[in-house]
């Protein structure tokens, strides 16, 4: 062959591989790995790497976990406030519904607890799993709330009625002639704890309707009806000023409306809250899609 035919051919030139695109997920995620391996890291890169409002979600996910943790502590208190109100005038309320208020008040600052972590938790790992577990969560705490709010519109009225009728017939029972009566138990146990005299008020005892069941000469009240001050009292209707004044129903009616205004203003307020955190893990899932779903991508299979 001709040496000048040599030199006219072509040399072929080595096939350089041709970098396909990266996909925006892939991009972001080689960002994410240089800003973690990196010895500049710096929290405004890693920012730089989300949109704004996922960052505003995972910040108001995080400050709704502190205030879930505080409603928490309220609902504890609620629930212990309802216990013991049912257990230290157990006499006059007989309908259980005090006893499921307690316990589904226990249930709700147990689950906001736990809700709280999972909210706190979320925003850092990013993980779908802590998304889902959170959202199915507040779905519990918004039902056990909403029946709480149920249960105290349904039986406020009934509760009411049946804390008079006992009230009443328990007064009607005391008979200080028999030392440890077990009305002359609660009545007294009534007047010391509530600072309360009577049903209505003490004129009860010396010249109302309990008159008929002093079986003494003269009218006069309980000494448990005495103000801690006065030492030297023995509920004489001449000595008025060293009575309580206030009736007992009254006291304990507005216990009970107490109780029922702050588990209902509770749940209305931790509603709020749950609401907006379902709003905040809402806009993360939606900035992370299930990976099952992207084997379905066209790019996939062309």
């Amino acid at each position: 062959m001709d040496p000048q035919d040599m030199h006219c051919q072509a040399i072929p030139e080595p096939s350089v591989p041709v970098a396909m695109p990266k996909a925006p997920s892939e991009r972001v995620a080689s960002r994410m790995k240089e800003a973690k391996f990196s010895s500049t890291f710096s929290p405004p890169l890693l920012c730089s790497t989300e949109s704004w409002s996922q960052v505003f979600a995972k910040v108001a996910l995080s400050l709704l976990g502190f205030f879930l943790w505080g409603a928490a502590v309220a609902f504890l208190f609620g629930g212990a406030f309802v216990m013991l109100t049912y257990r230290n005038y157990s006499s006059f309320f007989h309908n259980p519904v005090f006893l499921v208020l307690a316990w589904l008040a226990f249930v709700a600052a147990f689950f906001l607890f736990l809700t709280g972590v999972l909210a706190m938790c979320t925003p850092v790992k990013t993980s779908r799993h802590h998304q889902g577990t959170l959202m199915y969560l507040l779905v519990v705490l918004f039902c056990l709330e909403a029946s709480s709010v149920v249960i105290i519109q349904l039986s406020s009225a009934t509760v009411c009625n049946e804390l008079r009728s006992s009230v009443d017939s328990f007064f009607h029972q005391n008979n200080r002639t028999v030392p440890n009566h077990y009305a002359n138990v609660s009545v007294d146990m009534t007047h010391k704890q509530l600072q309360c005299c009577g049903i209505y008020n003490y004129t009860d005892w010396i010249g109302g309707m309990l008159l008929d069941r002093l079986q003494t000469q003269h009218a006069s009240a309980p000494e448990s009806c005495c103000k801690e001050t006065y030492m030297h009292c023995l509920g004489d209707a001449s000595e008025v000023e060293k009575l309580f004044k206030e009736g007992c129903l009254k006291k304990l009616e507005e216990r009970l409306h107490f109780v029922t205004c702050y588990v209902s203003w509770c749940c209305v307020v931790v509603g709020c809250l749950e609401v907006l955190a379902v709003i905040s893990n809402g806009m993360l899932m939606r900035e992370l899609p299930f990976q099952d779903f992207r084997i379905l991508d066209s790019a996939a299979f062309s």
